[in-house]
């Protein structure tokens, strides 16, 4: 009779620890290793302070983030029930069937036109111009620079750049004068350079640099609608945009072709060069003094600068999707809900996030929380992506190795661009062949 009661016992306890396990609910989101998966996963602490739901941030690093989730979706796991992936995702992902479609969710839960509409563009729509909808703006970002303050304002590097340029030195506003500021800074013997830039054909390096001076020179990758690339990318325009951007080389550390995010970033804090560009969520290291003892308190900000036939910005970012192989789509839909309310993109901003809200984004609170909050902001107008359709991957690997060998001179700028031009027309007509098979 005791050992019938011991094993009753055991029994209910199995029972109620079985149970108790069951009725736990974790929210799993997977994003890439830096700072703002940190700062989720922090504001994600109210959400469960809300709800009682767990939310665990997994992070992934780069090099291997896209290939982790592509093998996730590839065995159709449930391991993940968000995924925060890179704009260019959208139309792979969702016409393979790997996010769920959330346009119907989206217009009767979210207050759409309060979100930034570039934002929506980037990261939420497929095709672009249908309203479709495949996920909201997480982290919004953009293409920007940093600069020396210290070297700007000296008195003496000004009146020598008056005098050699014949205008005030300051934040250049134009390509034109990016290069004057990148040439007047340069001096080897100083170990001192102009300008760090993207110039890595590694993922998408090169393309995200060269892209927005491409397009504020007047060229663009091509017909969005006819998916036509001959005598859009390869224009006249497009080749003085390539050399001009190749010409930028002479003002950059030796090793600058190896240059993406982290050598940009590196190069500024270590003191090489007057001028970095990066992504704007990777400027807190700037402005750290753990991480930049040189200039972390004499740092500037400035938007990418404007051509002679147009102004545009290499958007950067995430969107959050919904994994079709989840089994907590519910439950998902409910985080996005509360994520994208306003006090909670406050919060997100606050900690360091870049918000799409319009209200929060103009406001002086925004503007003001950091030093490059400003600059962030007035980027906005002028953000446009990389094609965003199932064959981005291999459009984008044309223009990596072709670029790439334009600025360390296998190919003339020319050539280089004829090449995308056949390469992209041969990709897209592949991929028309196999739908209308279909």
């Amino acid at each position: 009779m005791r050992r019938l009661s011991i094993c009753f016992i055991l029994l209910m306890l199995i029972v109620t620890v079985g149970c108790g396990q069951k009725d736990e609910q974790t929210l799993t989101i997977v994003w890439a290793e830096w700072d703002p998966a940190n700062y989720l996963q922090e504001l994600s602490e109210d959400f469960t302070t809300e709800t009682g739901i767990a939310v665990d941030v997994v992070q992934v690093p780069w090099p291997t983030f896209q290939d982790k989730i592509d093998n996730s979706f590839v065995g159709k796991s449930e391991l993940y029930d968000i995924v925060i992936g890179d704009s260019q995702w959208l139309g792979r992902n969702s016409v393979g069937g790997h996010y769920i479609d959330l346009t119907e969710w989206i217009n009767e839960n979210i207050d759409v036109p309060a979100i930034y509409g570039p934002a929506m563009t980037a990261f939420a729509e497929y095709p672009k111009g249908s309203g479709k909808y495949w996920a909201l703006p997480a982290e919004v970002d953009a293409a920007g620079y940093v600069y020396r303050k210290d070297l700007f304002e000296d008195p003496d590097e000004m009146s020598a750049f008056q005098e050699k340029y014949g205008y005030a030195l300051a934040p250049p506003t134009t390509y034109a004068q990016l290069r004057d500021i990148a040439e007047f800074f340069t001096r080897p013997d100083d170990d001192l350079f102009g300008i760090a830039t993207w110039y890595s054909k590694e993922y998408d390096g090169i393309t995200m640099g060269f892209q927005q001076v491409m397009w504020s020179f007047g060229a663009s990758y091509g017909d969005t609608q006819t998916k036509k690339v001959d005598g859009y990318i390869n224009t006249e325009d497009a080749v003085k945009a390539l050399d001009y951007y190749r010409d930028l080389l002479k003002f950059a550390p030796p090793d600058a072709p190896n240059y993406y995010w982290t050598e940009t970033l590196d190069a500024y804090i270590t003191g090489k060069v007057a001028m970095a560009m990066n992504y704007f969520a990777f400027f807190p290291g700037v402005v750290d003094a753990d991480t930049n003892e040189i200039s972390h308190d004499k740092s500037g900000f400035f938007i990418a600068p404007k051509g002679p036939k147009g102004h545009y910005i290499s958007i950067g970012g995430q969107g959050m999707s919904i994994s079709s192989y989840s089994k907590n789509q519910d439950i998902a839909k409910q985080y996005l809900k509360w994520f994208m309310q306003k006090p909670v993109q406050e919060k997100w901003a606050k900690l360091g996030g870049f918000t799409p809200l319009k209200e929060v984004l103009e406001s002086d609170t925004f503007k003001k929380a950091t030093p490059y909050n400003e600059a962030f902001a007035a980027s906005f107008p002028y953000l446009r992506d990389f094609w965003a359709v199932p064959e981005y991957a291999q459009l984008l690997s044309a223009c990596q190795t072709n670029w790439s060998e334009a600025i360390t001179g296998i190919k003339e700028s020319k050539e280089a661009l004829d090449a995308i031009a056949q390469k992209h027309e041969e990709i897209f007509s592949e991929a028309m062949k196999d739908t209308a098979e279909e």
